[in-house]
């Protein structure tokens, strides 16, 4: 079972337009609203992948109940926190006249207290366990501390659960300390990490996979866009695996769905190399979906005969 942790959801609004230009006055073409938010998104994916998931986190006010109620016409199961305050709403504008051109308006979340931690941790231990996979990702409220995510790992760990990071940040340095089986940064994050620029090389990308091998993370994989991805495994093993080439109509999502499709493939014992395979191609999928929608099962199938892995 995959458990999905969103502790900052939305609704997501996407907005297509043409000639996307700041300061200036824009017709919509199109406006589609989803259930969002990096967990939400993996949850979705998983379940399009044939895989079983629980969405968890917090939920609050109208906009809640607007994500409980897709979550249920999506048949996904859930089991949230219910807070005081109102969900957040993220903007997201497409400009058709460019490919994958994404401008996002994201806001900060309601207040989260200390009573509702206390809830979510119930409603995950509940769940913890030797065959149970979370998958901590995103954002969270600022009300709540940068080490939240390595404390739920330590929490779940200590269950023989397997915990999975995605994150960015001082969120993902502090998750990092807590030793998850799985964190996915992209090429930018885990440069900031180490403190080097938004250029680091194929090379160094996977020196500084190692290196996180060395701190005590199991497997990760380093999301390239275009390019695909690097993953590290725990044998100190370094794959590349190529980027697919797709009409993209939005990047959001992708991310997440390189994540659902790791873990789906963790809770389903496919060998690590397919997992890879899997992993670049429903991203890829997603990409080609209106909103964030998650990538269609039949396509993802398609696209995975075009991924090749190599070993550097």
């Amino acid at each position: 079972m995959i458990i999905t942790v969103t502790m900052n959801p939305a609704i997501d609004k996407t907005l297509d337009v043409k000639n996307f230009t700041g300061g200036a006055v824009h017709r919509v073409t199109k406006v589609i609203q989803d259930a969002g938010g990096k967990g939400i998104n993996v949850s979705k994916t998983v379940q399009a992948l044939g895989g079983e998931t629980i969405a968890t986190g917090f939920l609050g006010g109208s906009a809640g109940r607007m994500i409980e109620l897709a979550l249920n016409q999506l048949e996904i199961r859930h089991q949230f926190v219910h807070i005081e305050g109102e969900t957040r709403t993220n903007v997201k504008v497409v400009d058709v006249a460019r490919e994958g051109f994404v401008t996002e308006f994201n806001e900060p979340g309601p207040t989260v207290t200390s009573g509702d931690i206390e809830k979510l941790a119930k409603t995950l231990d509940a769940f913890a366990g030797p065959s149970s996979i979370f998958v901590f990702s995103g954002s969270v409220p600022a009300t709540i501390d940068k080490e939240i995510y390595g404390y739920f790992t330590r929490k779940l760990k200590k269950r023989q659960a397997t915990v999975f990071v995605d994150a960015s940040g001082e969120l993902f340095a502090e998750a990092v300390k807590a030793k998850p089986y799985l964190v996915k940064p992209n090429a930018y994050e885990i440069a900031d990490y180490f403190g080097l620029g938004d250029e680091a090389s194929e090379a160094t990308l996977a020196d500084l996979g190692r290196e996180l091998l060395n701190r005590g993370i199991h497997t990760i994989a380093i999301s390239r866009g275009q390019k695909g991805a690097l993953f590290v495994t725990h044998d100190a093993k370094c794959y590349k695996a190529n980027g697919i080439q797709v009409q993209a109509h939005s990047t959001v999502g992708a991310g997440d769905a390189m994540v659902a499709a790791l873990a789906h493939g963790l809770d389903s014992d496919i060998p690590f190399a397919d997992c890879a395979r899997l992993s670049i191609a429903a991203s890829a999928g997603a990409c080609t979906t209106l909103g964030t929608k998650p990538p269609v099962g039949a396509l993802v199938e398609e696209l995975v005969k075009e991924v090749s892995i190599v070993s550097l």
